[in-house]
Protein backbone atom coordinates (compact mmCIF):
# COMPACT_ATOMS: atom_id res chain seq x y z
CA UNK A 1 0.00 0.00 0.00
CA UNK A 2 1.30 3.62 -0.60
CA UNK A 3 2.12 6.81 1.69
CA UNK A 4 -1.29 8.10 0.82
CA UNK A 5 -3.30 5.30 0.35
CA UNK A 6 -2.17 4.38 4.59
CA UNK A 7 -2.52 7.57 5.11
CA UNK A 8 -5.95 7.93 3.84
CA UNK A 9 -7.05 4.49 5.21
CA UNK A 10 -5.60 5.49 8.85
CA UNK A 11 -8.25 8.61 8.89
CA UNK A 12 -11.45 6.65 7.62
CA UNK A 13 -12.73 7.48 10.94
CA UNK A 14 -12.97 11.53 10.24
CA UNK A 15 -13.70 10.29 6.89
CA UNK A 16 -16.69 8.70 8.08
CA UNK A 17 -17.65 11.46 10.34
CA UNK A 18 -17.23 14.11 8.00
CA UNK A 19 -19.71 12.78 5.93
CA UNK A 20 -22.22 11.96 8.62
CA UNK A 21 -21.85 15.60 9.77
CA UNK A 22 -25.31 17.08 9.58
CA UNK A 23 -24.25 20.01 6.84
CA UNK A 24 -22.61 17.25 4.84
CA UNK A 25 -25.85 15.50 4.87
CA UNK A 26 -28.02 18.34 4.10
CA UNK A 27 -25.96 18.82 1.38
CA UNK A 28 -27.59 15.36 0.16
CA UNK A 29 -30.76 15.71 0.92
CA UNK A 30 -31.70 19.53 0.17
CA UNK A 31 -32.13 20.58 3.46
CA UNK A 32 -28.85 22.73 4.62
CA UNK A 33 -29.98 26.18 5.22
CA UNK A 34 -28.97 27.92 2.58
CA UNK A 35 -27.38 30.90 5.10
CA UNK A 36 -25.15 28.15 6.06
CA UNK A 37 -24.56 27.28 2.78
CA UNK A 38 -23.88 30.93 2.00
CA UNK A 39 -21.47 31.30 4.71
CA UNK A 40 -19.56 28.13 4.31
CA UNK A 41 -19.07 29.53 0.68
CA UNK A 42 -17.94 32.67 1.87
CA UNK A 43 -15.48 30.49 4.07
CA UNK A 44 -14.33 28.28 1.27
CA UNK A 45 -13.54 30.79 -0.73
CA UNK A 46 -10.93 32.84 1.75
CA UNK A 47 -9.55 28.95 2.50
CA UNK A 48 -8.91 28.44 -1.06
CA UNK A 49 -6.95 31.24 -1.80
CA UNK A 50 -4.77 30.07 0.83
CA UNK A 51 -4.56 26.42 -0.13
CA UNK A 52 -3.92 28.35 -3.80
CA UNK A 53 -0.62 29.89 -1.96
CA UNK A 54 0.23 26.65 -0.42
CA UNK A 55 0.35 25.02 -4.00
CA UNK A 56 2.42 28.19 -4.87
CA UNK A 57 5.08 27.85 -2.40
CA UNK A 58 5.20 24.13 -3.90
CA UNK A 59 5.72 24.90 -6.82
CA UNK A 60 8.57 27.58 -6.05
CA UNK A 61 10.22 24.23 -3.91
CA UNK A 62 9.40 21.32 -6.23
CA UNK A 63 13.03 19.70 -7.08
CA UNK A 64 12.07 18.56 -10.70
CA UNK A 65 10.06 19.64 -13.53
CA UNK A 66 7.58 16.79 -13.51
CA UNK A 67 6.77 18.56 -10.09
CA UNK A 68 6.67 21.97 -11.18
CA UNK A 69 4.10 21.05 -13.91
CA UNK A 70 1.89 19.02 -11.72
CA UNK A 71 1.91 21.43 -8.80
CA UNK A 72 0.71 23.86 -11.45
CA UNK A 73 -1.93 22.10 -12.76
CA UNK A 74 -3.21 21.53 -9.49
CA UNK A 75 -2.70 25.16 -8.86
CA UNK A 76 -5.16 25.60 -12.40
CA UNK A 77 -7.67 23.51 -10.33
CA UNK A 78 -8.11 26.37 -7.11
CA UNK A 79 -9.05 28.70 -9.40
CA UNK A 80 -11.47 26.44 -11.09
CA UNK A 81 -12.86 26.08 -7.57
CA UNK A 82 -12.89 29.68 -6.57
CA UNK A 83 -14.80 30.24 -10.25
CA UNK A 84 -17.62 27.87 -8.89
CA UNK A 85 -17.75 29.67 -5.60
CA UNK A 86 -18.27 32.80 -7.72
CA UNK A 87 -21.22 31.34 -9.19
CA UNK A 88 -22.66 31.27 -6.12
CA UNK A 89 -21.71 34.31 -4.98
CA UNK A 90 -23.43 35.79 -8.37
CA UNK A 91 -26.60 33.85 -7.61
CA UNK A 92 -27.00 33.30 -3.78
CA UNK A 93 -25.77 37.31 -3.66
CA UNK A 94 -22.76 36.30 -1.25
CA UNK A 95 -19.73 38.24 -0.82
CA UNK A 96 -16.70 37.53 -1.39
CA UNK A 97 -14.44 40.10 -0.63
CA UNK A 98 -13.89 40.90 3.14
CA UNK A 99 -14.50 38.08 4.47
CA UNK A 100 -13.92 37.76 7.88
CA UNK A 101 -12.89 33.83 8.23
CA UNK A 102 -14.01 32.51 11.66
CA UNK A 103 -11.80 30.39 13.74
CA UNK A 104 -12.13 26.87 12.55
CA UNK A 105 -10.79 28.59 8.83
CA UNK A 106 -8.44 30.46 10.71
CA UNK A 107 -6.75 27.83 12.11
CA UNK A 108 -6.82 25.82 8.88
CA UNK A 109 -5.11 27.85 6.58
CA UNK A 110 -2.74 29.21 9.16
CA UNK A 111 -1.73 25.62 9.72
CA UNK A 112 -1.61 24.83 5.64
CA UNK A 113 0.78 28.17 5.47
CA UNK A 114 3.13 27.93 8.27
CA UNK A 115 3.77 24.12 6.56
CA UNK A 116 4.34 25.05 3.42
CA UNK A 117 6.31 27.57 4.69
CA UNK A 118 8.70 25.85 7.32
CA UNK A 119 8.17 21.93 6.57
CA UNK A 120 9.61 20.59 3.85
CA UNK A 121 8.20 19.97 0.16
CA UNK A 122 6.69 16.08 1.66
CA UNK A 123 4.83 17.49 4.51
CA UNK A 124 3.61 20.17 2.60
CA UNK A 125 1.75 17.29 0.27
CA UNK A 126 0.55 15.78 3.39
CA UNK A 127 -1.52 18.72 4.88
CA UNK A 128 -2.82 19.48 1.52
CA UNK A 129 -3.60 16.31 0.17
CA UNK A 130 -6.60 15.54 2.66
CA UNK A 131 -8.93 18.29 1.27
CA UNK A 132 -8.76 17.14 -2.13
CA UNK A 133 -8.79 13.35 -1.01
CA UNK A 134 -11.74 14.12 1.61
CA UNK A 135 -13.76 16.24 -1.24
CA UNK A 136 -13.54 13.26 -4.04
CA UNK A 137 -15.05 11.23 -1.26
CA UNK A 138 -17.60 13.32 -0.13
CA UNK A 139 -18.69 14.19 -3.50
CA UNK A 140 -18.63 10.35 -5.04
CA UNK A 141 -20.21 9.22 -1.88
CA UNK A 142 -23.18 11.73 -2.01
CA UNK A 143 -23.86 11.18 -5.78
CA UNK A 144 -23.91 8.02 -5.45
CA UNK A 145 -26.14 7.67 -2.25
CA UNK A 146 -29.57 9.20 -3.63
CA UNK A 147 -31.31 10.63 -6.21
CA UNK A 148 -31.68 14.25 -4.05
CA UNK A 149 -28.17 14.36 -3.96
CA UNK A 150 -27.50 14.87 -7.87
CA UNK A 151 -30.85 16.44 -8.50
CA UNK A 152 -31.31 18.72 -5.54
CA UNK A 153 -30.42 22.48 -4.88
CA UNK A 154 -27.17 21.30 -3.58
CA UNK A 155 -26.53 18.91 -7.06
CA UNK A 156 -23.77 21.53 -8.41
CA UNK A 157 -21.67 20.56 -5.25
CA UNK A 158 -22.33 17.28 -5.50
CA UNK A 159 -20.91 16.85 -9.03
CA UNK A 160 -18.56 19.17 -8.99
CA UNK A 161 -16.70 16.87 -6.44
CA UNK A 162 -17.74 13.15 -7.77
CA UNK A 163 -16.17 14.42 -11.28
CA UNK A 164 -14.05 12.00 -12.57
CA UNK A 165 -11.54 15.01 -13.84
CA UNK A 166 -11.56 15.99 -9.58
CA UNK A 167 -10.82 12.78 -8.28
CA UNK A 168 -7.78 12.87 -10.82
CA UNK A 169 -6.88 16.11 -9.36
CA UNK A 170 -7.00 14.19 -5.82
CA UNK A 171 -4.74 11.33 -7.32
CA UNK A 172 -2.17 13.59 -8.55
CA UNK A 173 -1.73 15.10 -5.47
CA UNK A 174 -1.83 11.80 -3.61
CA UNK A 175 1.24 10.71 -6.42
CA UNK A 176 3.07 13.61 -5.79
CA UNK A 177 2.86 12.88 -1.64
CA UNK A 178 4.05 9.18 -2.39
CA UNK A 179 7.09 10.72 -4.46
CA UNK A 180 8.20 13.24 -2.10
CA UNK A 181 7.38 12.44 1.11
CA UNK A 182 9.24 10.36 3.55
CA UNK A 183 7.49 8.03 5.97
CA UNK A 184 7.76 9.93 9.34
CA UNK A 185 5.84 10.78 12.64
CA UNK A 186 5.82 14.15 11.07
CA UNK A 187 4.06 13.68 7.77
CA UNK A 188 1.66 11.54 9.50
CA UNK A 189 0.84 14.20 12.14
CA UNK A 190 0.34 16.83 9.19
CA UNK A 191 -1.88 13.98 7.16
CA UNK A 192 -3.83 13.49 10.35
CA UNK A 193 -4.36 17.27 11.74
CA UNK A 194 -5.65 18.45 8.35
CA UNK A 195 -8.16 15.60 8.48
CA UNK A 196 -9.09 17.25 11.73
CA UNK A 197 -9.03 20.77 10.74
CA UNK A 198 -11.79 19.71 7.93
CA UNK A 199 -14.11 17.95 10.03
CA UNK A 200 -13.63 21.74 12.06
CA UNK A 201 -14.40 23.17 9.22
CA UNK A 202 -17.78 21.43 8.36
CA UNK A 203 -18.85 21.97 11.84
CA UNK A 204 -17.88 25.32 11.76
CA UNK A 205 -20.09 26.02 9.01
CA UNK A 206 -22.95 24.11 10.53
CA UNK A 207 -22.65 25.87 13.65
CA UNK A 208 -22.19 29.46 12.33
CA UNK A 209 -18.53 29.13 13.80
CA UNK A 210 -19.70 28.59 17.47
CA UNK A 211 -17.43 26.24 17.84
CA UNK A 212 -13.35 26.11 17.23
CA UNK A 213 -11.93 23.54 14.34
Amino acid sequence: MSLARRLWADSTDLAGATLAHPFVRGLADGSLPRERFAGYVAQDAFFLQAFARGYAMAVVRSPDRAGLEAFADLLAGVREELRLHDGYAAREDIALTGVEPMPATSAYTDFLLATAATGGLGETCAAMTPCMRLYAFLGQSLAGGSAAASDGPFAEWVTTYADPGFEQLAATLEELLDRYAADTPAVAAAYRRAMELELGFFESAWSGGERRG
